[in-house]
Formats: structure tokens, C-alpha cells, sequence
């Protein structure tokens, strides 16, 4: 038994001694390798900015020559893994990995799959022309100005200054309402005037008092009036007119300077805009229990 454990003990001492020759041996190597590691990440970085700065010129858009300068900056860095391997001598080792690489490969696409179809979606968003950087667009309930689209999320600032990301495959697979895909936005808003307002009165007022308050209307005629319904304490109005604006945020604004302009103009003409009442029939023979006590 002492003579087992002696020759074991023997063995290890000189398996030991064989790696750290070994060790020794290909040190040059190992040092060669991470220096190649290190430069290859450094030359990634500059050919991703010498990618985007040749692709400065072209009419791709701006999130399609970011996607591209990220992928040649992988590509980089995988052809230095490929010298590393060289290097440290284990393409043998990398061929093997290789071969078994199909089984390996599924159950990681099958893990990966959400990540990987953010990617994909995220190569197909930075191509298509109907959403792209400084665009003001509205997806799943978010709405914000695009700031970047990248191969996991579009990043959308919102009103109130905070980011939003989202992740490629909803934003592809879902409705895009992109505000800034023409020149003008539509300002719709509704109101009310009493039942004994005179009505071709009041939508003069409001179609020429609209009229005088944004430069972008040359007319009234460009003004849409609309009665709606009768309601049951008023009668409905919606206004409609076009600003120069891709912005929500400044349709709300001129919404809101439209319905100041209109109050003052309501006013100063005594209209009454009215608010929900309630009427109380009480019958012939009804006692108030208050008066009586």
C-alpha cells in the first residue's frame, strides 16, 4: 500500500513538472497571444470609427451605418481569435470544437432565441426608412424622439427627458406611428357653446380667430369647423387645422394655444362654454323636510 502511494505521489510530481515545463515553454506564447488580444481590441474600436466615418458620405441611414461599423468591429475581433489560436497551437483543438459545434449550436439558438431575434430585428429597424434617429415616433404605448437603434433595443427619449428601451422585436412586430414621416401634423380638438349661442356666429369666431394666431394658416378656409352632437348640457364643436411641426409634443402645444386664444375669444364675445348641470323634477305633492322643520 506505501509502495502504491509512493509511485502515485512520483507520477504527480512528474506530471506536475511536465506542465509547468510546458508552462514555461509556451510562455513566450501566452504573452504573444494576449498582446494580439489587446492590440486586436484597440484595432477594432479604430476600424468601427474608420467605418463610420467612410460611410459618412452615403445615403444609408444613420442606425444602418452604426450596425455595420459594429460588425466589422466583430469581425476583428474574431479573426484575432483565430490568429490566438494559431499562436497557442490549438487550431487541432478548435477543429474538434468545431465538429461538435451543430449540437452545441442548437441548444444555443434555442437559449438565445429572444436575444437573437432582437438582433435581427434590430438589422431589419436600422434599414427601413420609417423609423430612424431623431424621428418622433409612438410604439407600444411609448412615445419619445429615437435616439439609437442598436442590434438589442431602440432608445426613445420622452417628453419628460427619460429613456425608454425597447426591445427590437416588439417595435418590428407591432405598430409604428412615426410623426415625423411628413412635414405638417393635424391639431384636432373638441369644445362646446351653450344651446342659445348663435351657431354660425361662434364658428366664424373660432375659424378666424384661429386663423390669426398660427403663422403656418394663410386662410380661414384651411380652418375645418364641425358640429358634432348635441350634447346634453351643449353642442359640440371639433376644430381641425395643420401646423408645420414633426413633433407631438408641439401639436399639444399649439392645442393648447388654441384653446386659450378661444377662451379669450368666448369671453370677450360673451359664448358660454357649459358645463355638465343636472335637473331635478320633483313632483306636485313633494314635502321638503327641511323648510317643514
Amino acid at each position: 500500500m506505501i509502495l502504491r502511494l509512493e509511485k502515485a505521489w512520483e507520477e504527480m510530481i512528474k506530471r506536475l513538472a511536465s506542465w509547468l515545463d510546458s508552462l514555461i515553454i509556451n510562455l513566450p506564447n501566452f504573452i504573444i497571444a494576449l498582446l494580439v488580444f489587446v492590440v486586436a481590441i484597440f484595432i477594432s474600436k479604430y476600424v468601427s470609427k474608420l467605418t463610420l466615418k467612410l460611410l459618412e458620405k452615403s445615403s444609408m441611414q444613420r442606425s444602418m451605418k452604426s450596425v455595420i461599423a459594429k460588425i466589422v468591429s466583430i469581425l476583428v475581433i474574431f479573426g484575432a481569435i483565430f490568429l490566438i489560436l494559431g499562436i497557442l497551437d490549438l487550431s487541432k483543438t478548435f477543429n474538434t470544437i468545431l465538429a461538435g459545434a451543430g449540437v452545441a449550436g442548437l441548444a444555443v439558438g434555442l437559449a438565445l432565441q429572444g436575444a437573437l431575434t432582437n438582433t435581427y430585428s434590430g438589422i431589419v429597424l436600422s434599414y427601413i426608412k420609417q423609423i430612424k434617429y431623431g424621428d418622433w415616433v409612438e410604439s407600444n404605448g411609448y412615445a419619445g424622439e429615437v435616439i439609437s437603434i442598436d442590434l438589442r433595443a431602440v432608445t426613445i427619449r420622452q417628453t419628460d427627458n427619460n429613456l425608454v428601451y425597447l426591445p427590437n422585436k416588439i417595435v418590428l412586430e407591432n405598430p409604428i406611428k412615426n410623426f415625423s414621416s411628413t412635414a405638417q401634423s393635424r391639431v384636432i380638438f373638441t369644445c362646446g357653446v351653450g344651446y342659445s349661442s348663435d351657431l354660425e356666429f361662434v364658428r366664424n369666431l373660432v375659424k378666424k380667430t384661429i386663423a390669426e394666431s398660427f403663422e403656418s394658416i394663410n386662410s380661414e378656409e384651411e380652418v375645418i369647423f364641425l358640429y358634432t352632437e348635441f350634447g346634453d348640457s351643449s353642442i359640440n364643436f371639433e376644430t381641425r387645422f395643420w401646423i408645420d411641426s414633426t413633433s407631438a409634443l408641439q401639436v399639444l402645444k399649439a392645442k393648447t394655444e388654441a384653446m386659450i386664444v378661444i377662451k379669450k375669444a368666448f369671453d370677450e364675445h360673451n359664448i358660454n362654454i357649459p358645463f355638465p348641470i343636472r335637473t331635478l323634477d320633483f313632483p306636485k305633492d313633494f314635502r321638503n323636510p327641511i323648510k317643514e322643520s
